[in-house]
């Protein structure tokens, strides 16, 4: 384990003395080497652990809107977002203003973003209908009926992130499926630091069908959703990504409302045969590295030459890039190219990994697909980039991270469902069935179990 923490500590990136220009040393792991699995699984490893500072520091914003309502939201939202508002209504943007936000973007833009939605909802509505959305029944030959109902939550709110970063396709990913499930309505939070609102945001809620949005964020969003306040309505469920406060407020309030999951960062592992042209997989590598100097991009591949050839692709592009140091951080410190034997190791790898976004980039993927169990997405074949999923394709870019694909799904209109168990027993039913329950519930030594079943005895 020493030697593999010291293989694995951050690698500084090499300048290039021919170009002058920084080189990217992304680590090399080979199967065939005899510490590659603890290796690969101390490159893989992410410490979630909560800080407890932070921790602390969202349980008393969590604690103050819980006791001072509106408030505390007021108070949070003026000292973290600079919002001077008299009141929480002050912060709530009506329908008009969204329908403004939608009708003022080009033409070019407007198409675009109503054509991923239309993808979006067409996708989570045959999702719907293949899960039957209505629950099922069966009747028994003495008549006794039993079976499922499905019903969709009341209210739900959404967390969009805003501030450094503005986030249109995670409104869309978040609230269609919810509207396609039928939740009763949406509340959407998003902050607006100085009181800057994004108009894709804002447009992108008004064609997801979002039916109220506060401008505010943090715990304190969290907090008010979580519990309600006078002004903002408390939901059944939380979704939606946040920073690490947003993340420790999630996982508190979880019990009182349901939560979609605590994300960690971005991942993409791509299985590759070299049949694809290299600049293209670099540049999928560059697509998940440029989110966070925490992202993970990992390149599998049996060929040594073509994995040299995407190393070289990754050096000629970066410096293009207007994230390049973020890129260049992730990709030293948490990137990896793998040699594998062939492309039967190469999907051993992929369901040890279990990878948020997962592409095979191969001549025939689908053969290789058919060996994938762990992944929260797959793309197969060239074609298939990751930042489709993320944006237009229709599968829900919300996905499982840091290796919870191995129990975990991506967001989904089952995800805005509750599922009633329904037991109607008829006479003859209860003759049978109060026999076996009264036997147990002795055997348990829960008589007032046993008395009531056996009551309905003839």
């Amino acid at each position: 384990m020493k030697n593999c923490s010291r293989l694995l500590k951050p690698l500084n990136a090499l300048r290039d003395p021919k170009n002058n220009l920084m080189s990217v040393q992304i680590r090399r792991l080979d199967t065939a080497d005899p510490d590659f699995k603890t290796s690969l699984m101390v490159l893989l490893a992410f410490e979630a652990a909560e800080d407890e500072a932070i921790d602390r520091a969202a349980a008393n914003i969590l604690a103050e809107v819980k006791q001072r309502g509106d408030a505390a939201v007021l108070d949070y939202t003026r000292r973290f977002d600079r919002l001077a508002a008299s009141n929480v209504s002050a912060l709530e943007i009506d329908a008009a203003e969204l329908q403004a936000a939608l009708d003022g973007l080009s033409p070019q833009r407007r198409d675009a973003l109503q054509q991923a939605a239309d993808r979006v909802r067409a996708y989570h509505q045959r999702q719907k209908d293949e899960c039957g959305s209505d629950g099922f029944s069966f009747t028994e030959p003495d008549g006794t009926v039993l079976g499922q109902k499905v019903t969709a939550l009341d209210k739900v709110g959404i967390y969009v992130p805003g501030g450094k970063a503005a986030y249109p396709s995670s409104v869309l990913m978040n609230a269609i499926p919810a509207k396609v499930a039928g939740v009763g309505e949406i509340i959407m939070v998003v902050p607006t630091p100085d009181g800057v609102k994004n108009p894709l945001v804002l447009a992108a809620a008004a064609i997801a069908g979002v039916d109220r949005v506060f401008t505010i964020g943090g715990a304190q969003a969290v907090g008010a959703l979580a519990y309600g306040t006078a002004t903002i309505p408390q939901v059944d469920k939380i979704v939606g990504p946040g920073n690490a406060y947003v993340a420790a407020a999630k996982r508190r309030v979880f019990g009182t409302v349901g939560i979609d999951m605590i994300a960690g960062p971005s991942e993409i592992l791509v299985l590759a045969d070299g049949s694809t042209p290299a600049d293209w997989v670099a540049m999928d590598l560059f697509s998940q590295a440029e989110h966070d100097e925490l992202a993970q991009s990992i390149l599998v591949c049996p060929d040594a030459d073509y994995l040299d050839r995407v190393a070289n692709s990754v050096n000629q592009l970066i410096d293009a890039m207007p994230r390049k140091e973020v890129i260049r951080t992730s990709l030293t410190n948490r990137g990896a190219m793998v040699k594998v034997r062939h492309m039967d190791e190469a999907c051993e790898i992929a369901n040890l990994i279990a990878a948020e976004h997962l592409e095979i980039s191969a001549a025939e993927p689908t053969q290789w697909a058919d060996k994938i169990r762990h992944a929260g997405a797959m793309f197969l074949g060239r074609f298939s980039s990751e930042s489709l999923g993320d944006y237009c394709a229709g599968p829900n870019h919300v996905l499982p991270t840091s290796r919870t694909a191995r129990f975990s799904s991506p967001l989904g209109v089952y995800d805005f469902q509750k599922r009633s168990s329904i037991i109607h027993v008829s006479a003859a039913g209860a003759q049978t069935l109060g026999k076996v329950a009264a036997e147990l519930a002795y055997g348990e030594g829960l008589q007032a179990h046993a008395r009531s079943a056996e009551m309905r005895l003839e």
